[in-house]
């Protein structure tokens, strides 16, 4: 049920280089965790699809361009996609692999079958006929062959996170060393004895200094700004499940006080590593600008001290770009208000899932797996809803011309 559609030039033709196809339901940009929830949810509820992949593999974001030490920052409960469990064998905070081997499981589960290698160039939405028409190029081995999808609903499920971020800074281009961003980074065993630069004090920044220090690299870590520290768990409870709890009762701004305060009798003084904390509490930073607060699993030990180097020579032998993410929406997605110009919707949780025209967003919550979960039950609801309408609809509209056929007959 997974794809109904029609090709309107035959797909295994030697003479036709482009092909257009009809999609009998939604179109689904991104097999990440977000387009693999919303695929699920409208198995669930009986709606043909086609999910789009440029990689090939599912949730190419974890499987290509993450560190080998990385772990859920979250308890697993607050990680899991809908209508699929975490296996009781797995610890409270997965492993990559472990995640990775959820998300495989998921779709087989559900039988679905992402179309790999296939890139979307761009997607806008024709007002003559109010359908998306959605134009890709498909790479098998040595050939290609563009395709235009014609549809009525587009989720987009590529993320926050589709492309890195590189940062220009003076005397880059002289540097002689090696210079990688985070997502190239596997394992700290490949800088054993050097001398690395870590630029970026994210949860990503924090995890690969800590790597390096445990394979013998010495690292220094550059911090631009402001930045929140808590600890991972607060005496045994994670402190994000704690901070959920603490929501039901008390306003924003009182359980971001206690969270800082509880932070600071775990992890002390974090001024005297030269870290400063933003003005703001870190559940209001979160809401507001999507800053993460970085999550300590023991990096904070390994610090000896955090200077804030001006003009400074460093001897260093590589450079690691600890820095941000961001949305590639923009690249593809044409004349369409619903997106600001960074590839996010401009409505805030929990509204953004859900534009004009057909289209949504699944992913884009700044709120993580939980918040991507959310999006996709109400995606898939509300396609669902009207797509069984539209078919009701036709379903009634033959029934009354074949009445009429007998009838003249």
């Amino acid at each position: 049920m997974q794809q109904t559609c029609l090709n309107i030039l035959h797909q295994d033709s030697f003479f036709f280089s482009k092909r257009c196809v009809w999609v009998n339901g939604p179109v689904i940009v991104g097999a990440g965790p977000s387009g693999l929830a919303v695929a699920a949810c409208l198995k669930e509820q009986s709606v043909p699809f086609i999910i789009l992949e440029r990689a090939n593999c599912i949730a190419s974001l974890w499987q290509h361009r993450t560190y080998d030490r990385l772990k859920l920052h979250l308890p697993k409960q607050f990680c899991q996609l809908p209508s699929f469990k975490f296996p009781d064998d797995f610890p409270e905070y997965p492993t990559k692999f472990q995640f990775i081997n959820y998300l495989e499981s998921y779709a087989k589960h559900f039988g679905i079958n992402p179309q790999f290698n296939e890139s979307v160039q761009s997607a806008k939405y024709d007002e003559t006929f109010r359908l998306w028409r959605v134009k890709t190029v498909a790479n098998a081995g040595s050939s290609s062959c563009e395709i235009e999808y014609f549809c009525r609903w587009v989720v987009v499920a590529t993320g926050e996170n589709a492309e890195k971020v590189v940062p220009e800074f003076e005397g880059l281009e002289e540097f002689s060393g090696i210079v990688s961003h985070a997502c190239d980074f596997k394992s700290g065993q490949d800088y054993s004895g050097k001398k690395v630069l870590v630029v970026g004090c994210g949860n990503s920044g924090m995890e690969v200094s800590l790597d390096l220090c445990n394979h013998n690299a010495s690292p220094s870590m550059v911090v631009r700004s402001s930045v929140h520290v808590l600890p991972r768990e607060t005496f045994g409870k994670s402190t994000f499940e704690l901070a959920v709890l603490l929501m039901k009762w008390l306003p924003l701004w009182l359980v971001d006080k206690i969270l800082l305060i509880l932070a600071w009798l775990i992890l002390g003084n974090l001024e005297k590593y030269g870290l400063k904390r933003p003005s703001i509490g870190p559940l209001q930073l979160k809401n507001s600008s999507g800053k993460t607060p970085v999550l300590d699993i023991g990096a904070l030990e390994k610090i000896r001290s955090v200077e804030l180097v001006n003009g400074k020579n460093l001897e260093i032998d590589s450079v690691i770009l600890a820095t941000v993410y961001r949305s590639n929406v923009p690249s593809w997605l044409k004349e369409n208000d619903y997106f600001s110009g960074d590839g996010i919707p401009k409505n805030p949780f929990p509204n953004g899932w859900k534009g004009e025209a057909g289209l949504y967003a699944v992913g884009f919550t700044r709120r993580g797996l939980s918040g991507a979960s959310l999006d996709a039950i109400n995606v898939a609801h509300d396609i669902a809803k009207s797509w069984k309408e539209e078919t009701k609809q036709k379903r009634t509209s033959v029934a009354a011309r074949h009445r009429r056929c007998i009838s003249h007959f």
